[in-house]
């Protein structure tokens, strides 16, 4: 069985967000407005998600 990956699109803009949003919109690898990232399903990266869950949508691929 394959591990599940998560698509993070970046859909707001980090700009005008406390410093520690914008480090994490980094650390997912996004960079601008309607950029997506494949990530692993791991509580590390939900975590994350969590933290700029106003600035990115998240679907899960397989």
């Amino acid at each position: 069985m394959m591990a599940k990956r998560l698509a993070v699109k970046q859909v707001k803009s980090g700009i005008g967000g406390k410093p520690n949003q914008r480090e994490t919109l980094r650390s997912l690898g996004l960079k601008r407005i309607g950029h997506t990232v494949i990530k692993q399903d791991r509580p590390e990266i939900r975590g994350m998600v969590r933290t700029v869950s106003h600035l990115v949508t998240v679907e899960e691929v397989d």
